[in-house]
């Protein structure tokens, strides 16, 4: 039965994407049967496995709000599994206010393919609200993307206060799975800092490999891409390799026979 791992952060452009798609295709590769669940309306996780997002039919708007099987949404790519978002999904968290579960929605869709899969990881908006709060819901934990800038542990406290909630009330098995350190730059004292100060601030917590700031994984989802397959030398497909192999220490692949 797959685990399912959310990708949350509530601020925008900490990696929190490129951190799903290429930790997914990377633990594919090592042999994982992974789905990438894209919840984000920008639908940049669906594009970034080469899907268009403005072609496909169901999409995860479609599971939850329309009661489309789960299994026809999900579209098979070389890289791993995705069921796609797009634009549609904006208007979701307005019309999942009146339906029952609305805080289970998710779970209950992902429910109906769990058995089929290692890993599960879910794209979440960044923002804090009802979208949010489905794949708090439905994840039995939580990784952080911690971008190495000024303001980085600005809101992560809303962030985990936020996540201590769920727990309490709505999800009592969801656990911090990390926070992963991205666009570091080595050469600078900012990055070293922010660094020190995440790892003084959560203990045992941050993972220790760390996302360097790489054109290549800029350039990736613009080839419909991860960036193992787009350039399997560059400096982030290295990086995000070693993520996948430390992540598989801590979640090793387990099947029954």
């Amino acid at each position: 039965m797959a685990k399912t791992i959310a990708f949350v952060n509530q601020k925008g452009g900490v990696g929190k994407t490129t951190s799903c798609v290429n930790l997914g295709a990377c633990l594919q590769t090592a042999g994982a049967r992974v789905l990438i669940c894209d919840f984000d309306p920008q639908g940049n996780a669906t594009s970034g496995f080469g899907v268009d997002k403005g072609a496909v039919f169901p999409t995860v708007y479609d599971v939850l709000i329309s009661g489309a099987p789960v299994e026809n949404g999900i579209v098979q790519t070389p890289y791993a599994d995705v069921l796609p978002a797009n634009k549609s999904l904006a208007g979701a968290s307005v019309e999942m206010i009146g339906m029952n579960r609305r805080e289970y929605l998710l779970k209950d869709a992902l429910g109906k393919v769990v058995e089929n899969y290692d890993f599960i990881l879910i794209d979440c908006p960044p923002s804090l609200e009802l979208l949010t709060l489905n794949c708090l819901c439905a994840a039995d934990s939580v990784l952080v993307p911690v971008q190495c800038e000024y303001y980085a542990l600005e809101g992560l406290s809303d962030l985990l206060s936020t996540v201590r909630i769920v727990k309490s009330r709505l999800n009592p098995d969801i656990q911090l799975e990390g926070l992963l350190l991205t666009m570091y730059d080595g050469r600078t004292n900012l990055s070293m800092q922010v660094a020190e100060e995440v790892k003084r601030h959560f203990p045992g917590k941050v993972f220790a490999t760390v996302i360097p700031r790489n054109v290549r994984l800029s350039e990736a989802p613009s080839h419909g891409k991860p960036v193992n397959a787009y350039d399997s030398s560059s400096r982030g497909a290295a990086s995000y390799k070693l993520l996948a192999e430390e992540f598989l220490k801590q979640n090793p692949i387990e099947r029954k026979e």
